[in-house]
């Protein structure tokens, strides 16, 4: 029985597989492939565009102007006869207008974080958290106005006898908070973010411990977090340095060469976005000295700004905590 079984199975037909073939390639994935290519693309011509448009008039401009007069030199003014050519007094009225800034945005935006990511209920989440993102949206105009009708009277209304002298139309003050607001979203979206993304283990860990929220926020989340929230203020100290509008309408457009009196909040600065939104206005003569120089601090801006974006990477890459 077994051989004559064996003898039937073995006469059984045989059911005919098709054969996997090695896929063909694909011209769909190759198109897509060059579309994403050519994204990336863009992105770095347009940056070398950038850099060569700015390079050329800022060689010619150190050509006439020497380099050392400009970087280190506190007599500003371009405009006037004499000219002068230090670049110091809008260097650090940059500067300051972005500390205060950071100085109010940093524990705001670090404060709605913690709520969302550790204390707020999922509705409440999903209702606070596109509210606060829509502050990102309000163009930066606005938020000018904003400083200079609202913000400006109210410092006024406020300001403490004993600090001395109130701040005028145009204050330091005035443009730091508006700037703040504008950076707030920033600091908090993507802290909060970095937050959520740390493992439900630690904190579970840490309550089992008998740790309260607020320590497993502070102790526990705050420092796996690290990384994105470095990233954060690094993201928002590099959008507040290249802020414009804000800082013409609020902060008004005068030099400082006492140039520790840029930090007092109560004066008018001229930072370098200031200086080239007002002066770049089609105005001035084409190839004059004071043609370039707006390029020559536009140049300078973008290496603060490069600078900045290089000391994110290496901050992030130093406190990244990886999870399997």
């Amino acid at each position: 029985m077994e051989s004559s079984g064996h003898i039937a199975a073995s006469r059984a037909p045989t059911v005919s597989r098709p054969r996997l073939e090695a896929a063909s390639p694909r011209y769909g994935e190759k198109a897509i492939y060059w579309v994403l290519a050519a994204c990336a693309a863009v992105s770095v011509i347009t940056t070398g565009a950038i850099v060569l448009s700015l390079l050329i008039p800022t060689i010619e401009f150190f050509g006439e102007v020497p380099i050392f007069e400009f970087l280190f030199g506190t007599d500003w003014g371009p405009t006037f006869q004499p000219p002068g050519f230090g670049v110091l007094p809008i260097v650090f009225g940059t500067l300051s207008v972005t500390l205060w800034a950071l100085l109010f945005a940093i524990p705001i935006g670090l404060g709605s974080a913690i709520y969302l990511s550790e204390y707020a209920s999922t509705r409440v989440r999903r209702i606070l958290k596109p509210i606060l993102e829509v502050l990102a949206g309000i163009p930066t105009v606005a938020l000018g106005f904003f400083a200079l009708v609202f913000i400006t009277p109210l410092i006024q209304d406020v300001w403490p006898g004993f600090l001395g002298q109130s701040p005028g139309i145009f204050s330091v003050a005035s443009a730091g908070l508006a700037i703040g607001l504008m950076i707030v979203p920033i600091i908090a979206s993507v802290s909060e973010d970095a937050m959520s993304a740390v493992p439900a283990g630690l904190r579970e860990g840490a309550y089992a411990l008998g740790a309260t929220k607020a320590k497993v926020a502070t102790k526990v989340v705050f420092p796996a977090a690290l990384s994105g929230i470095v990233a954060s203020i690094i993201l928002a100290v590099s959008r507040a340095i290249g802020e414009t509008m804000i800082v013409l309408l609020a902060a008004g457009n005068t030099p400082n060469s006492d140039l520790f009196q840029n930090f007092n909040p109560v004066e008018s600065i001229q930072a370098m976005t200031s200086f080239i939104g007002s002066v770049a206005t089609g105005d001035i003569a084409t190839g004059t000295i004071t043609y370039k120089t707006v390029f020559a601090v536009a140049a300078l801006l973008f290496l603060m700004t490069l600078a900045m974006n290089l000391v994110s990477v290496r901050l992030v890459r130093r406190y990244r905590e990886v999870y399997d």
